[in-house]
């Protein structure tokens, strides 16, 4: 049976699933907006920030078994902060704080199946939480954490009734901060913006469960982390984000903040991650996203660009990128109540006249329904 909480905690998540696309309506005055001039603190800022409102904790990555199967993985942790009126139960050990949310999702391109669940809990009793000080965050025996030491890996496991992941991420380029000033803008308005970074490059290995079956896996991983407390703005229906690790060893980070005529809001923006680590920031006016093609969602209705033409003027870069499966689709009814789609792409294309390959993810929200709190 549900208990009282939970509806009333599932009532006010409504649609946040990955609400940290902090957007035009104001921050909420008790938690503290993202503003320039943050300065980054390792390995403090791996842990959470219960000061801002929403944060989260994102994993993606391309995997491969020595059978020459093939999967693509998701491993999300979201924290939620309420606001401290609506906390009624202080000081019990089960009082709300902060609510606890985890999408996991394994692609399997040669089954050509995609398979996710969810999770949504609370800290009381250690049922969940995430520490200040440094990486881990749990939802009962789901984890990510990293390791304070010089190796700095990576640690991600979580189960369900048929699929499985325990895997080992160690950093190959260090962690990269996006936007500027040490904020990634989503609006023109003070607190429309997030403390975001990535870890573009993870060499990873492990093990992945599909169906009781069991496969050693090696591959390439990404990490984002993102804290904020905004949510979208009156003129945001949702985003399209694209992570790319080409072969070259560089990655490219970007991301298009949808308006309701589907025009694309001028805080979008992107990140150029090159070989040697150096980074660069990009404005909307630096690329261009084109889609063709799409795919309607059978069950959520939904109807998703499919293919899409990246182009990049400044870095003499065209890229195609084409999902490795059409139904990547997340319908999160208990969680955050969100369908959305996230899926393992396939790159190709040119760079600077040469032809260039790689892989990546992309997201794509509010295309079931508009995002709103």
């Amino acid at each position: 049976m549900i208990d009282s909480w939970r509806i009333r905690m599932v009532g006010a998540w409504l649609s946040v699933a990955v609400s940290l696309a902090v957007g035009a309506s104001a921050a909420p005055t008790l938690f503290q907006p993202a503003t320039a001039g943050y300065q980054y603190t390792f390995p403090r800022d791996h842990g959470s920030h219960p000061t801002y409102r929403t944060e989260w904790w994102y994993y993606t990555g391309h995997l491969h078994a020595k059978d020459g199967r093939s999967f693509g993985f998701e491993l999300t942790f979201f924290r939620r902060g309420i606001p401290p009126e609506d906390v009624t139960t202080l000081p019990s050990k089960w009082s709300v704080k902060d609510l606890y949310l985890a999408h996991f999702a394994v692609t399997d391109i040669n089954g050509k199946r995609f398979h996710f669940s969810e999770k949504l809990s609370r800290a009381g009793l250690g049922k969940a939480g995430a520490d200040e000080s440094k990486l881990q965050v749990w939802i009962d025996d789901w984890r990510a954490e990293a390791a304070t030491d010089v190796s700095g890996v990576h640690t991600l496991i979580a189960r369900d009734s048929t699929h499985a992941l325990s895997l080992r991420l160690q950093p190959a380029k260090p962690l990269v901060a996006h936007g500027a000033a040490g904020i990634s803008k989503k609006g023109k308005e003070v607190g429309q913006a997030s403390h975001y970074y990535s870890f573009t490059r993870l060499t990873t290995n492990g093990t992945v469960t599909i169906d009781g079956e069991s496969f050693d896996v090696t591959g390439l991983s990404w990490m984002d982390h993102e804290f904020g407390s905004g949510d979208l703005g009156a003129a945001q229906v949702g985003w399209d984000w694209f992570s790319i690790q080409l072969e070259d060893n560089t990655e490219l980070m970007l991301y298009r903040m949808r308006l309701e005529d589907g025009s694309s809001d001028l805080a979008s923006s992107g990140t150029v991650v090159f070989s040697d680590g150096r980074s660069r920031h990009m404005d909307v006016a630096d690329f261009q996203i084109e889609s063709s093609g799409t795919w309607t969602s059978v069950e959520s209705k939904a109807t998703y660009p499919a293919k899409w033409q990246l182009k990049f003027p400044s870095l003499d870069v065209v890229l195609d990128v084409v999902p490795l499966l059409a139904d990547q689709e997340l319908r999160t009814s208990r969680s955050s109540r969100v369908s959305y789609w996230e899926g393992a792409v396939a790159v190709t294309g040119s760079k600077q006249g040469q032809p260039i390959k790689g892989q990546g993810y992309v997201e794509l929200t509010g295309y079931a329904e508009r995002l709103k709190m």
